[in-house]
């Protein structure tokens, strides 16, 4: 669905109705302060406030006064991309959109492919119009009436609540925007996230406009006014909207609390939530260049959910100590941009313990630093080693089969593949062979090693040149793949050169579509297979081959990190069933254990040969198993719970 989509609204635009009908003025403005006529000047905003003004103030007068910057599909664009960064949300999470009015944020949401949204709002009128949005626009967001202290008849639990749009603080009494918050607390998961986005209350308190008006159409304008409540807690607002020709049509009143950075931070922390942080809110515009009052200048905060003990009263769940093993950054690291961990390294790393902080069953402790390896493990053992240290011992790629051998040696159990199948599969020609020896086609390739002087040219073009050994794509880069002679030469010297000493790989380059296989499972248990995924070159410039070389994972500012799409695979059912069972067997024969990816790609006459095998594959959110994952509507947290579950039954099933 396009953009445009959002904004073909012509048979849903709210109407305000003439004079002529009283009855009809009654009945779709409850709540107004006058109908037909104005209290005239007052010298006290505070004093006419309702008390519970927000009950009745949300209609369709609201959409017209206040239309140029909540019906704005560009400020809600921005305002759902802003989101989706600062939350960090993943495409399976279950999002809650509290005070959600007309599912702006929502509909967005869902537009942009995000399943499990519900939106909640007090509004009866705006509730119903979300609801026909959703169904004119084919979207499955969930719409509810309720009231954001008391969030009921939900599916629980949320992993991200958001309440956007300057939609916080509309109560009398700062305790009742506490009961929010802990009505919040209660419906997210452990560290789940809340959202707040809101006007910032110093700013405004110094930059409000006391008086303003404008058009709000070609027969309708709105008068403002605007004080401070006695204790400049408050800003109190008055509209008075007018028909150039009948008069008078609403004199309303509203109040919001005007919150500043340390005053909605101790109200968060009063709640317990904590790891409290502030973003830069996204611009707000309004489509007639006119006063924008509430949503001039806001900010924007996230907060985690405490950490949720187990239920008391039943059998109490056992929690396992796990140790996590990593790559150290404070080590050098030849694969990494630059030879180091950088800013999107250690983001990685950050996902991956809010994910893992999901999982309650598990005491976590993280080992980073190399050189306390042995002592750390030695004297407090746990019960369980989820083994993502892929950069090798001291960041030593060749060394990556290292970290399971001191786990053995140490009598400590541990996800993932053993030392010799990391070996093995480290060896792209000992994969070959095997694959050759079941039966599963291969490219045709030539080995070449350094002291051998006597090797071969092939005689195919294009062709692709890589190391025989390594992982994470080093020395596969766009110019990896050659269509002559001089220069496969060319790109020959330079691999030797870098890597001097290691054999090197000649290698039929497919062309055809490239699909890969993830599975999670051990033989003599249980596999299960992702859907398969298809890697998606369409959107790369013609000039460059299309492969997932270096750049695609290290150089965030190459077409490749960007251009490329990864899709569910299209693949005719037989097709998919050989795939997944080739990989199988290659799991077994290569002694795969727990999880394992396995990337296939078609020749120009449509055959799909083996590209890689890939024990211990990348765990990080945006790699290939999380992405299959998603497709199967699972979160990155579902995805390392299933890698645990798996090591869990093999190690305490007996060996065969």
């Amino acid at each position: 669905m396009s953009p445009s989509d959002l904004k073909q609204r012509h048979d849903e635009e709210p109407k305000i109705e003439s004079q002529s009908s009283k009855k009809n003025q009654d009945k779709t403005r409850q709540g107004l302060r006058a109908v037909g006529r104005t209290i005239g000047p007052v010298s006290d905003l505070e004093r006419h406030l309702p008390r519970d003004w927000w009950k009745n103030l949300f209609n369709s007068l609201y959409l017209k006064t206040d239309g140029d910057v909540v019906e704005n599909d560009e400020n809600t664009e921005r305002d759902v991309k802003m989101l989706i960064r600062v939350a960090a949300l993943e495409k399976n999470d279950r999002i809650l959109d509290l005070c959600c009015g007309q599912g702006r944020h929502s509909l967005e949401l869902a537009r942009q492919g995000f399943p499990n949204i519900t939106g909640i709002d007090r509004s009866r009128y705006l509730v119903r119009l979300a609801r026909k949005r959703a169904n004119n626009l084919g979207l499955d967001v969930r719409f509810r009436e309720g009231d954001a202290r008391r969030i009921r008849g939900v599916n629980l639990p949320f992993h991200s609540v958001a309440v956007l749009g300057n939609s916080f603080g509309y109560f009398d009494h700062e305790d009742d925007d506490l009961a929010v918050l802990l009505a919040i607390k209660r419906v997210l998961v452990s560290k789940g996230t809340i959202i707040i986005d809101l006007l910032d209350g110093e700013w405004m308190r110094n930059n409000f406009e006391s008086r303003s008006w404008e058009w709000i159409d070609q027969s309708h304008f709105v008068c403002r006014e605007r004080s401070l409540t006695a204790d400049r807690e408050r800003l109190v607002s008055r509209e008075v909207v007018v028909h150039a020709e009948r008069g008078v049509i609403a004199d309303q009143f509203y109040a919001e609390r005007l919150y500043v950075r340390d005053t909605l931070a101790e109200l968060l922390e009063r709640a317990k939530f904590g790891s409290i942080r502030f973003h830069d809110s996204p611009v707000t515009d309004s489509k007639r260049n006119q006063d924008l009052g509430m949503m001039a200048a806001r900010m924007t905060v996230t907060a985690q959910a405490p950490r949720k003990s187990a239920p008391t009263g039943g059998p109490k769940r056992q929690v396992s100590k796990l140790v996590v093993m990593m790559g150290d950054p404070t080590l050098p690291d030849a694969v990494k941009r630059g030879g180091q961990f950088n800013e999107e390294d250690l983001d990685t790393v950050r996902r991956l313990k809010d994910a893992l902080a999901e999982l309650t069953e598990f005491d976590i402790r993280y080992l980073h630093q190399h050189s306390l390896f042995v002592s750390e493990l030695r004297d407090d053992p746990p019960r369980l080693v989820m083994n993502l240290c892929d950069e090798g011992w001291n960041n030593d790629a060749f060394m990556e089969l290292h970290v399971p051998a001191l786990l053995e040696i140490l009598d400590i159990p541990f996800t993932g593949a053993g030392p010799a199948c990391l070996g093995m599969c480290y060896d792209k020609g000992i994969v070959r062979a095997i694959a050759e020896s079941l039966d599963i086609p291969a490219p045709l390739e030539t080995f070449y090693n350094p002291s051998d002087q006597s090797a071969n040219l092939p005689s195919i073009f294009p062709a692709l040149i890589k190391p025989n050994f390594g992982d994470s794509s080093i020395g596969i880069t766009k110019e990896a793949v050659v269509h002559n002679t001089i220069e496969l030469l060319n790109y020959f010297e330079r691999l030797t050169s870098e890597w001097p000493g290691r054999p090197i790989l000649i290698q039929e380059f497919l062309d055809g579509p490239e699909y890969t296989v993830g599975i999670i499972g051990n033989p003599g248990s249980k596999f299960h297979a992702f859907p398969i995924l298809e890697v998606d070159f369409s959107g790369l410039p013609n000039d460059l081959p299309k492969i997932l070389g270096y750049e695609s994972k290290w150089l965030p500012d190459s077409p490749y990190w960007n251009q490329i799409r990864y899709i569910p695979a299209k693949l005719e059912e037989d097709t998919g069933r050989r795939l997944v069972d080739n990989s199988m067997a290659l799991f077994e024969r290569l002694q795969c254990r727990d999880y394992a990816r396995f990337d296939f790609r078609a020749d120009s006459q449509g055959e799909i040969k083996l590209l890689e095998v890939n024990p211990n594959p990348g765990w990080c959110w945006d790699g290939k198993m999380n992405l299959m994952a998603e497709m199967e509507g699972l979160r990155y947290s579902d995805l390392l719970r299933m890698i645990l579950e798996a090591a869990s039954d093999r190690i305490q099933s007996p060996a065969p």
